[in-house]
């Protein structure tokens, strides 16, 4: 298609503006910002930015409100926020899911987890659909554990994948048919459908879409849309999909209304979108799911068109700071995609490009509180104050001049930024902060070190995504460029690049719309992808064919678009795992080779720092085709340096101002340029700042900026003192910027473990439930940060890591690393081992200054049950290894020996015990821990070469007397709701044990006591909780009641007195049985204090822990194993308790853990088992003025004999409401089997903790409880 001479323009539509890019031939391009909402002057801004471009670029009036014509423009291509926009605020259209019978509550559930584990109300985004049609049809797939003869009346099928599937109920046409004319007559138009298991066999969803079509509905499916096993984000996918593409269609036709004849009338004229992939797409090809992030995907296509040198080859940081938010993303020569990620609470299976994004904006709020500084969201209780925001530092510091930033502001949008109102804030907030500083004697900060410290950690809580991007992945973060952009990148790109040691940054000329302009630079994608489920070895030939045949078709489809089949190429991907896993990389074709065996071992290598020798399956075989369509091409940045001959600045500056900048005790004079009036191939030194129409860039000193053809290149020159204080007094001060920016690395560091143990773990538990932790430690052994993984380990851990320092004091080296799980050494319950490291001050050295930790839920250590959770152990032997601490690295050396005896030769000699039943998935975890550990012993020792082993410990107690400050502050404000009487609760087990509590606050300190006098005593029984849960759960009930961002750390104990009574219930023995401590007792510790603080109503008082697995079958005489044993663990979920403003949530993790359940396809395919049902339990939630959540149903039907067991609470006390609040249904436990001898059914309750044997084709159901409600309820309801 020739488009010579005919303008190409380029639209981004963001939420606040709007900007148009224009190639015009002859003449220079044309930048237009307009607002992207401005009713009084135009009903669209795509459509009047268009308009002023044709007559801008023809010099002919075009008339608002008349149609444009298309015959000038060559193509038109769009960015925006549309999808976005309608997702955020729900404003999507009305649509319905169709889903397999039983999972009607699917997209409601999830994966049952809560987003923010503090948040009491355990808030969660609603359901897209407005209603669930649940259908008769039901596909599994066979497993080679199950019984022959589970279904033999059940057609066997072949699926997409290879795999064979058993249709255990064909599609009932009939009731689709009826669901649907009920659905046309209601209104309805649009559908979504997600059946599981139709990822691999599609017919019953093809079905569906082929009657609902022919009846006038627009249907969406899931098995076409991504064609990936879990059914859970492939059919939130789904619903997504079916939620905005209508908002989608309809914008398109309200601007193709604007054009004579339409969008469609002139062939001539390409008229694109941007998917979220980085791709354009045919305007009538964009979808809604497609168009989610279709603003921002075109800001990573900019800079990485605009940043990357083919040559030099050094991957770039792209770094999009906008007015709310911040993202930030990597390109390394291709765009790098995600397949799962979460976008306004749901999630969405479908390539995006990896985009990470940070809530520190132009528009974040600055606070102050507990002597720590704060960027970002605030929450309501302190919004009266009426902070600054992050954006306003800059101006107060002289580093952002209003006289050249545009009037958008005041009631008519039309006044210019208001400095004074500005100024006055920053006073308010140092008298503030000063005030506080003279109470402990410290040195007082001028207004200026206020803005400038804020800026600096609204600086450091942006660079904490960009290492976790970097670092994460095995990349060193300083060996990158760093690409700003957006409305506010290059006012922070000097003070972000000097945070994360990159010394070299790259501003494009059009940076403040780069968005816009990366779209001129786009190209066509089509994605394709399929199911495989294969061994690669065994499939090469047939993917390679595959592979030909998915080429041939994206490339007739792209020529049905305009284009020849030359100028089409395809990138090929498979993504590749190892067995047992479930962390796939979705790995590029090398370049003259088909080896993508040995490219995967090297990424995985890379990432996860091992590789292993089981087999590597091929999970799904995607390929990318592109139609070369960039309209301009721009030589590289580097090559332009390269070729320029620099010379100092020669023109004038535009003005002088008197700035603020790091390492300076008063503002310097600073030279203000205009950037369109700077010769190329000029030097200008900092500090120094260039300015245009649209943006700010600010030098800061000892950086150099570059002015080339299309960008500006900074170089930082050498390192900068980073103190805002004299170094004399840093020993005695602890100055509160610097505590802000340590809490976010020692954050990070435990983050970054985190998803080390994730990626290089191999068991469900451990990377797909992620019951895991992993935390720093000081010397001591006190906690220092924890990452918000799972509740019940975040006070715990130091009680191991404090037993083990003290066990081994003396006795470490580099190179050690310890294990243990015992409950009487701080463990909680043996399943949970922890893995600890020593951090030396130096290689070899002598002295510990941190401990790191990890510690991961084993789905098996042996014991008398598959699972290692038996409800009715009453002695801790029987539940499996239990390790009081043992050393498994010695100099660096695995001692694997050593572990195969401490989980399969100790537990076994137990009588009725085994050991642990999977013996090489242990171990894979415990390297994966290791790993883990030695990412945080990597990333502390990176702090430390930074600021030193001095600094870095001052600040990490520092960051723990800050966390004290804040419970202090909380149980002072208590004290005064209170009246300062004494709060009293009471609560009882099932078998009637009471847990008492009475918490004394002294009002004056800010301490309190915690009394659990009146305890019942030691149970016989798997019930017991080891002392460190208690203290786990209180600390995880300060954390929420606080309601505020403060470190999580030993500090938060510090006024808190904890007196329980010995031996107890909470404090037993060390022989006694532990195991349902950890999962249900640690709920009822926290039911009773946040009943004694009258916080919010029970909620469902448990983890509900189910487990089930066979032995393994070993020969007799070889002592070989004949067939494997296994063992599943998953915790159920249940309802949340209601609170004076907000109800309880439905089917959510609560409290004490925040584990993921297992999905469905994953459950049926790696277990012989038939999930019948999973839905939320009508009417079990406690009535009230706020209603407390419901429970679920979970119904398992098992394809094969096995041992089943449930440790379960709230079977008989139910969940308890507050204020009025009724209470909510306790839980029900069912095994409905057949009598061996009658063959009759029988349905028997059993009870809150028990095991069964269960036989093919037995169903185990559970039921959970509700949570309470809150307050009476209104009679007229």
């Amino acid at each position: 298609m020739d488009n010579t001479g005919k303008i190409t323009i380029s639209i981004d539509r963001g939420g606040t503006f709007t900007d148009v890019h224009a190639i015009v031939p002859g003449r220079s391009d044309i930048i237009l910002k307009l607002l992207s909402v401005d009713p009084s002057h135009y009903q669209d801004a795509p459509t009047e930015g268009i308009r002023q471009i044709l007559e801008l670029a023809t010099g002919k009036p075009h008339p608002r409100g008349q149609p444009l014509k298309l015959d000038r423009i060559g193509c038109l291509r769009m960015g925006t926020t549309v999808a976005t926009n309608a997702l955020l605020e729900r404003k999507g259209a009305r649509s319905v899911l169709f889903t397999t019978k039983g999972f009607r509550d699917l997209l409601k559930i999830g994966d049952q987890s809560r987003p923010a584990i503090f948040d009491l109300s355990m808030t969660r985004p609603g359901v897209l659909p407005e209603g669930v049609v649940e259908v008769n049809e039901r596909v599994v797939p066979c497993h080679s554990a199950a019984d022959d003869k589970c279904f033999p009346d059940a057609r066997l099928v072949q699926g997409v994948t290879g795999e064979k599937f058993r249709v255990v109920q064909e599609l009932d046409l009939d009731h689709v048919r009826a669901e649907l004319q009920r659905l046309k007559e209601q209104g309805y138009q649009s559908l979504s459908v997600a059946l599981v298991h139709s990822y691999a066999y599609p017919d019953h969803e093809n079905q569906i879409a082929e009657i609902a079509e022919q009846m006038g509905f627009s249907v969406t499916l899931s098995s076409k849309l991504q064609p990936m096993i879990k059914v859970v984000p492939r059919g939130m996918s789904a619903a997504a999909d079916a939620y905005l593409t209508p908002v989608i269609k309809t914008y398109i036709d309200s601007i193709s209304a604007s054009f004579e004849g339409g969008l469609g009338s002139n062939q001539s004229c390409r008229f694109e979108f941007m998917q979220s992939d980085g791709g354009l797409v045919d305007f009538r090809k964009f979808s809604g799911l497609k168009a989610i992030l279709s603003g921002p995907a075109a800001g990573v296509v900019g800079f990485a068109a605009t940043s990357w040198d083919p040559v030099e080859k050094i991957p770039v940081i792209g770094f999009d700071m906008g007015g709310t938010s911040t993202d930030v993303s990597r390109y390394d020569g291709h765009l790098e995609h995600v397949f799962g990620s979460k976008v306004a609470g749901i999630m969405i299976q479908s390539p995006q490009l990896d985009i990470n994004t940070v809530a520190a904006g132009g528009g974040s709020i600055l606070t102050y509180r507990n002597g720590l500084f704060y960027v970002g969201p605030e929450p309501c209780v302190l919004q009266e104050r009426r902070a600054p925001y992050c954006d306003r530092c800059q101006p107060f510091l002289g580093r952002l001049l209003p006289e050249y930033f545009p009037h958008i502001f005041g009631p008519n949008e039309d006044e210019p930024l208001d400095t004074e109102i500005t100024a006055r804030k920053f006073h308010e907030l140092t008298t503030e902060i000063n005030e506080e500083r003279r109470q402990r004697s410290q040195s007082e900060y001028s207004a200026e070190d206020v803005a400038l410290g804020f800026l600096k950690v609204a600086d450091e809580s942006m660079a904490r995504p960009i290492r976790n991007l970097t670092e994460a992945r095995g990349f060193e973060t300083a060996s990158h460029h760093l690409a700003c952009f957006g409305g506010a990148g290059g006012q922070h790109a000097c003070s972000v690049a000097e945070s994360l040691g990159i010394s070299r940054i790259i501003i494009h000329k059009y940076s403040s719309v780069l968005s816009a302009y990366g779209l001129a630079l786009a190209e066509v994608v089509k994605e394709s992808q399929e199911p495989v489920s294969s061994d690669y070895l065994a499939s090469q030939s047939s993917l390679l064919q595959r592979f030909e045949n998915m080429a041939a078709a994206a490339t007739k489809e792209m020529q049905g678009q305009g284009f020849e089949p030359n100028q089409v190429r395809h990138e090929q991907y498979l993504n590749m795992r190892y067995e047992g896993s479930d962390t796939s990389l979705m790995v590029l074709r090398p370049k003259d080779t088909s080896d993508f065996l040995a490219e995967f071992r090297e990424r995985h290598r890379r990432e996860f720092n091992f590789n292993s020798d089981r087999p590597v399956l091929v999970d799904d075989i995607r390929v990318r085709s592109i139609a070369s369509s960039k309209v301009r091409t721009e030589r590289s940045p580097i090559l332009q340096l390269n070729d320029a001959t620099l010379r100092n600045v020669t023109s004038a500056p535009a003005g002088t101002t008197s700035a603020y900048f790091d390492g300076h005790s008063a503002r310097v004079d600073t030279p203000v340029y205009l950037l369109n009036q700077l010769e190329r191939h000029t030097r200008i030194e900092g500090p120094a700042m260039i300015i245009d129409k649209t943006q700010t860039i600010v030098v800061a000193p000892k950086a150099v900026a570059n002015i080339l053809e299309t960008c500006i290149v900074i170089d930082i020159l050498e390192d900068r003192q980073t103190s805002l204080i004299p170094a004399a007094q840093q020993a005695a001060d602890v100055d509160p910027i610097k505590l802000s920016i340590f809490g976010h690395r020692f954050m990070s560091i435990a983050e970054q473990m985190g998803r080390t143990l994730q990626k290089t773990s191999v068991s469900t538990n451990i990377k797909e439930r992620l019951d895991f932790s992993c935390a720093l430690f000081s010397p001591d052994g006190g906690l220092v940060a924890n990452a918000p993984h799972v509740p019940v380990h975040l006070g715990s851990m130091q009680f191991a890591v404090r037993y083990q320092h003290q066990k081994w004091l003396g006795n470490l080296k580099d190179g050690d690393v310890l294990v243990a799980n015992h409950p009487s050494c701080g463990g909680t319950h043996l399943p949970d081992i922890t893995v600890i490291t020593p951090v030396f001050d130096r290689p070899g050295g002598s002295e510990i200054i941190f401990y790191v930790a990890s510690r991961g839920h084993h789905a098996d250590i042996g014991g008398i049950l598959p699972g290692s959770m038996p409800p009715k152990s009453t002695e801790l032997w029987q539940e499996g290894a239990a390790i009081e601490g043992d050393k498994i690295v010695s100099n660096g050396v695995l001692d694997e020996a050593r572990l195969i005896e401490l989980l399969v030769t100790k537990p076994s000699q137990y009588p009725g015990c085994s050991g642990a039943r999977c013996i090489s998935d242990n171990l894979s975890d415990l390297k994966a821990q290791i790993a883990a550990n030695t990412r945080g012993i990597n990333l502390i020792q990176t702090l430390i070469n930074e600021y030193g082993v001095t600094t870095v410990q001052k600040y990490m107690y520092a960051i723990q007397a800050t966390a004290e400050t804040a419970v202090r502050n909380l149980l002072k404000g208590l004290h005064r709701k209170f009246g300062g009487k004494p709060l009293e609760a009471v609560d009882y087990m099932d078998d009637g044990t009471p847990i008492c509590l009475k918490v004394t606050i002294d009002g004056s300190s800010g301490s309190a006591i915690f009394d659990f006098a009146g305890t019942g005593p030691e149970v016989y029984g798997s019930w017991n909780a080891p002392i460190a849960i208690t203290h786990s759960a209180i600390i995880y009930c300060l954390r929420c009641m606080i309601n505020a961002d403060v470190p999580l750390n030993q500090g938060c104990l510090a006024p808190i007195d904890i007196r329980v009574p010995s031996p107890s219930i909470l404090s037993p023995t060390k022989t006694a049985a532990v195991v349902g401590g950890n999962v249900v007792t640690s709920q009822r510790v926290t039911d009773v204090v946040f009943k004694a603080f009258r916080a919010c109503a029970a909620s469902q008082g448990c983890c509900n822990n189910l487990t089930f697995g066979t032995d393994a079958k070993i020969d007799a005489e070889t002592g070989k194993v004949i067939t494997p044993g296994f063992g599943y663990y998953e915790t159920i979920a249940g309802g949340g308790g209601a609170g004076s403003t907000w109800n309880g949530q439905s089917g959510v993790q609560v409290h004490m853990t925040n584990t993921r359940i297992t999905d469905p396809e994953i459950l049926e395919k790696r277990y012989p088992t038939l999930l019948r049902q999973f839905t939320l339990r009508n009417g079990s939630g406690g009535r009230g003025k706020n209603p407390g959540g419901e429970g679920v149903i979970r119904d398992i039907e098992f394809l094969a004999p096995m041992q089943c067991s449930i440790l379960s609470e709230r079977r008989v006390h139910r969940p308890y409401g507050l204020e009025g609040g009724e209470d909510a249904q306790s839980g029900l436990n069912m095994w409905i089997t057949k009598d061996t001898q009658s063959g009759e059914q029988r349905c028997i309750n059993i009870g809150g903790k028990n095991t069964v044997s269960v036989q093919t084709h037995d169903r185990v159901v559970i039921m959970t409880a509700g949570g309470g409600g809150w307050g009476l309820q209104d009679v007229a309801c």
